[in-house]
């Protein structure tokens, strides 16, 4: 009986380790998919960004939800199947961000600072495949507007 019982407590305690470890290593919010995304790098003139891509309909639609902060140079590239209207908000988004909406080329269509926590609609002002969310304030800090150009695999 005594053997049973210590086997059973360092089951017990095996399980808590794992599960505190698993807990640790999975910084998600609860019920919040962790995703690891694809990365590339695009240029706007002089500034290099590094971009997380969210290709995918699941990776689009949780995008930068939940996360409390993002370094300075890096953002979400949205990608489309096809160009059409793209309307973003931020439901979930805990950060201010700003909207690019581009065009195939890399030419900003337009940009839209948008607020956090809310279900306000931003949308291109024409068809587009690629949307870049950045921290609200890059575009305008680095005198980019609706016009200027980003490079980068992406784009033709």
């Amino acid at each position: 009986m005594l053997f049973a019982l210590r086997s059973w407590r360092l089951t017990y305690c095996a399980a808590l380790m794992l599960l505190a470890a698993a807990a640790r290593a999975q910084p998600a919010p609860e019920g919040q998919p962790q995703m690891n995304l694809p990365r590339a790098q695009l240029t706007a003139g002089m500034h290099l960004l590094d971009v997380q891509v969210a290709g995918t309909p699941l990776q689009r639609e949780t995008g930068l939800m939940f996360r409390r902060q993002m370094p300075d140079n890096e953002g979400m590239l949205f990608i489309f199947e096809r160009p059409g209207v793209q309307c973003f908000w931020m439901k979930n988004t805990l950060i201010a961000l700003t909207a690019a909406f581009i065009a195939d080329d890399g030419g900003i269509v337009n940009l839209a600072d948008m607020a956090p926590q809310t279900e306000t609609s931003h949308c291109s002002a024409k068809p587009v495949r690629y949307v870049l969310e950045m921290n609200q304030g890059w575009f305008a800090q680095r005198h980019l507007a609706a016009g200027g150009k980003l490079s980068g695999a992406p784009f033709h």
